[in-house]
């Protein structure tokens, strides 16, 4: 058998980034950024008010009190988005909003929660401090700041520089493009009625799901019966749209095991076993003119899922040019011992918690049968128990790949 680390490799190593091109600033999210982004100008790019309230000279009113409020005339309005230019001459206000172009003459803004907020004068009862409310020009970046680097993977909180800056359009690499079926004259679709020896196929939705959850496009096919020659036809019109491609099932050494049987013909698929529980069975390798990569997993539901998380997420972030390529893995504390297989890398379905000190717990929340959904379903983590491990003990530190949100 394969270690994991052995397939790994292989697959990591069977995959290429996608070319870059330029996308739409909202199409880019989630992708890779192929440039590093400089400001082309200062932001703020103006001195602008910080509140709503009263441009002012700080010297005029640096004496007001509740007691003996400064009173001054009110000589104009300043909307946020104006853009004639204003002066203010000393021992005069204008009324200012948030956002604002700060006059030639002012420097400070009173809010207008320290004022009677009047319109042709102005009653100031506290004077400005050391606070002046006025947002500098290039306080927050300077022009030539490196904004975003190359290789950022592009959340909200980059989207919102880049739209800061002006930037409509960035070059990235795009989404894979993931397509997802699976195989088995015994499935039938959600939804449909179910005859004696019939199960609903929850694998090729299992599967799609994960594919967006980790920034990939997913077409799923559904389900293919087991034949050969419809297995392939469905294959081969799927490519023209397929920068990836994921199978589940027929991968074992059954009589119509048929994804094994018709991509063994083609020389460039490798089926193995890995040393790792659920998910022992193993395809993977390059399909058509232009050398797609193909996983074939397992059909159990759950060692699909797991193969996905193990195997496939990293090739999909090493295609997005997203590093490390592999899921970072956490410590935590096991509050529950329990068995391993040893011998096989075992990945445990496991609810990882944060304690009051900030340790990360974790217990297991199903048994080790790779038919399990109901447990996958509670599980936001994987437990990595090692080869030669037959026993967590509880209390034990063990390593845990996080698949969602802390509870």
């Amino acid at each position: 058998m394969k270690s994991v680390e052995e397939h790994l490799d292989a697959v990591l190593a069977g995959v290429r980034e996608l070319p870059p091109f330029e996308q739409q600033l909202m199409d880019a999210h989630g992708c890779a950024l192929c440039e590093d982004v400089t400001a082309g100008f200062d932001l703020p790019s103006f001195d602008n008010s910080a509140m709503d309230g009263y441009a002012v000279r700080a010297e005029d009113v640096a004496h007001a009190s509740e007691d003996a409020p400064v009173v001054l005339p009110v000589v104009g309005d300043l909307p946020a988005g104006g853009t004639q230019a204003h002066a203010l001459a000393p021992g005069q206000a204008l009324r200012i909003m948030t956002g604002a172009q700060v006059p030639r003459g002012s420097d400070t803004v009173i809010p207008v929660e320290w004022t009677d907020g009047g319109v042709a004068k102005v009653a100031i009862r506290r004077p400005p401090g050391d606070n002046s409310y006025i947002r500098r020009r290039g306080e927050d970046i300077e022009t030539g700041q490196l904004l975003v680097a190359s290789g950022t993977h592009l959340d909200a909180k980059q989207i919102a520089v880049l739209a800061a800056a002006g930037r409509d359009v960035v070059k990235v690499r795009p989404r894979p493009r993931v397509v997802v079926l699976s195989t088995g004259s015994e499935l039938r679709e959600p939804g449909q009625p179910l005859g004696e020896g019939l199960i609903y196929d929850s694998n090729s939705y299992t599967l799609a799901a994960a594919v967006r959850e980790a920034d990939g496009i997913a077409y799923r096919v559904g389900v293919v019966a087991d034949d050969e020659r419809t297995f392939m036809t469905v294959l081969e019109e799927q490519l023209v749209r397929a920068d990836l491609v994921v199978t589940s099932g027929g991968v074992s050494v059954g009589a119509y095991d048929i994804v094994k049987q018709a991509l063994r013909r083609l020389g460039t698929v490798e089926f193995t076993r890995v040393a790792m529980q659920p998910g022992m069975p193993q395809g993977f390798g390059v399909i058509g003119e232009d050398r797609t990569p193909i996983f074939t997993l397992p059909g159990n539901p759950v060692s699909a899922y797991v193969s996905f998380q193990v195997f496939v997420r990293p090739a999909l972030r090493a295609m997005l040019g997203i590093t490390p390529a592999v899921t970072p893995t956490v410590t935590a504390t096991a509050t529950t011992g329990w068995q391993a297989s040893e011998g096989r890398r075992q990945f445990t379905r496991v609810e990882y918690t944060v304690g009051p000190d900030g340790r990360g717990l974790v217990r297991p929340v199903s048994g080790p049968g790779s038919h399990l959904v109901g447990g996958l379903a509670r599980a936001n983590a994987l437990a990595i128990v090692p080869e030669g491990v037959r026993e967590v003990p509880e209390g034990g530190a063990i390593e845990v790949m996080v698949l969602g949100a802390p509870r």
